[in-house]
């Protein structure tokens, strides 16, 4: 049952990025990846949001309601959103050093794995 959640979730939130990729490159141009920095951002609004409402107790969500939220529509929307809660779990651990370990690794090392696999087939 998770599986098929978060299948759907995960299908409904890459036609949500799809679409709001199209939208921006429509309306502002696609010159600057906006519609990237809008589906990161509000991803990480959503999921902060949630997150939050959950961990106060302000909201209830089964298990495969959150597989269906967090990991399928979240995560098939932006995987930012995971990482940048990923991140916030650590900070709120205490794990500083791990968090910043984490933003490093996945931004820097992300990003170089970008560039060598694009020269790679150069």
């Amino acid at each position: 049952m998770l599986w098929i959640a978060i299948g759907v979730g995960g299908a409904l939130g890459s036609m949500l990025r799809h679409g709001v990729n199209l939208a921006a490159g429509r309306l502002i141009g696609a010159a600057v990846p906006y519609g990237t920095a809008a589906v990161n951002i509000v991803g990480c609004a959503c999921i902060g949001l949630l997150a939050g409402a959950l961990a106060q107790g302000r909201i209830q969500m089964s298990a495969p309601l959150r597989a269906l939220v967090f990991v399928g529509i979240l995560g098939g929307f932006t995987t930012f959103s995971s990482f940048g809660l990923d991140t916030l779990m650590l900070v709120q651990d205490g794990r500083r050093a791990a968090a910043a370990a984490n933003v490093a690794l996945q931004v820097g090392v992300g990003l170089a794995a970008v560039f060598a696999g694009f020269a790679a087939v150069r």
